[in-house]
């Protein structure tokens, strides 16, 4: 009854289960390499599909508009499903299917956690608890989802000089992470960014270090700082 009163939160669950399954059958190709490519298709296909669902859930009333589009792209679920159409038909990349798993996962997991609840407030104690471990880790998953989100820019760009990548798809990565920078639900892309130019200052400041380095680095730091969105 749960279920059939929840039809679209339901359906989003089943789709996160198929991801969090076909992304394992990638990373773990016990079926073999050549099965391994399918299922990272399929994974990032299911994830799409959960992305267009949670978009719709947020966004019901679809208008062809430039406001639309520019409060569709606010979204989370957006970001993932245009992040989804970015890598379903490139060469797979297993840092590119982190977080994608990840994410499903997590949700996966609140909403089991709300099945369990719904069928009995002590039902299956192990799976609870390995439920509850998930959880106490959330911040650490989500930090290690940024770290994923913010070096597949690099290797985008190194997929392309090795043959590996489309032309576009650096620059259309590029929106998704400025789209992760700037998110109203997520900040962990903009922490990440700030914790990591601390510690690569606090690095390059050593008196061990180079000086062509120090000057490397700094230049980088402030031409990443100039691609960097305003945030509001």
């Amino acid at each position: 009854q749960f279920l059939m009163a929840n039809k679209l939160d339901t359906a989003m669950w089943i789709s996160r289960l198929f991801t969090v399954y076909c992304s394992a059958l990638f990373v773990l190709p016990l079926l073999g390499l050549h099965e391994a490519a399918s299922f990272y298709q399929r994974a990032l296909l299911a994830n799409a599909l959960t992305s267009a669902l949670r978009l719709h859930q947020r966004l019901p009333h679809f208008q062809l508009s430039r406001a639309f589009l520019a409060q569709a792209l606010l979204e989370d679920s957006c970001h993932y499903l245009l992040y989804s159409l970015i890598f379903v038909n490139s060469y797979p990349v297993t840092m590119s299917i982190f977080p994608v798993l990840l994410f499903s996962l997590l949700h996966a997991a609140t909403y089991t956690k709300k099945v369990l609840d719904a069928r009995s407030s002590n039902s299956l104690p192990l799976l609870r608890r390995l439920l509850e471990k998930l959880n106490a880790n959330q911040q650490n998953i989500l930090k290690f989802i940024a770290c994923n989100e913010i070096f597949l820019m690099p290797a985008t760009v190194f997929m392309l000089f090795s043959g590996q990548g489309s032309l576009l798809q650096p620059f259309i990565y590029y929106r998704f992470l400025t789209l992760r920078y700037s998110s109203r639900r997520n900040p962990y892309c903009r922490t990440l960014f700030t914790e990591l130019r601390i510690v690569v200052e606090h690095l390059i400041m050593k008196p061990s270090c180079p000086v062509f380095v120090r000057r490397l680095c700094l230049s980088s730091i402030s031409f990443i700082s100039r691609l960097a969105p305003t945030v509001a």
